[in-house]
């Protein structure tokens, strides 16, 4: 007999209404593996580490905050799909997290990229900065500032001053 995962549900007439105040919103916490919240999480420990020039664990944590919001980017992504011409209002939000999801992402691959840097190892710095500038586009400031990075590696070899700057 094949074994067949069910998650574990509350009854319906026992399940808090989903805008209940004090209702679980479980991925929404730091504390979650998963979520915009995860990824902030670790990009915070991130920064301590830098700050304490433990670049190897601030690597580990980017990486790990990289992925994160990515898979989530993905899964906001693919939800908002779903809804397409059945809820404009729900996809909407949906596509609104994706973004958000990929704007902090897109600021973890920039920190990874400079850590990289101050381990002088470019080969991984560059990919990283080009995808952050092919993301966030040359007219947005994190792209500019992975622009600028890409320079001073010497990667690019024209500067590029964005209007109004």
């Amino acid at each position: 007999m094949p074994l067949v995962a069910q998650a574990q549900t509350t009854p319906p007439e026992t399940q808090p209404p989903a805008a209940a105040p004090d209702a679980t919103r479980t991925v929404q916490q730091s504390t979650s593996t998963i979520g915009i919240a995860a990824g902030q999480s670790l990009m915070s420990e991130a920064e301590s580490a830098i700050a304490a020039q433990n670049y190897n664990l601030a690597a580990e944590k980017l990486i790990a905050a990289r992925k994160a919001l990515n898979d989530v980017s993905t899964h906001y992504q693919n939800l908002a799909g779903v809804f397409l011409g059945v809820d404009s209002r729900v996809n909407s939000d949906l596509r609104a997290l994706a973004l958000e999801s990929a704007q902090v992402r897109d600021q973890a691959s920039y920190q990874l990229g400079v850590v990289y840097r101050a381990q002088n190892r470019p080969e991984l710095a560059v990919p990283l900065l080009v995808e952050v500038v092919q993301s966030q586009q040359p007219t947005r400031a994190l792209g500019q500032q992975a622009y600028q990075q890409l320079y001073e590696l010497g990667f690019v070899g024209v500067s590029y001053n964005a209007p109004g700057r």
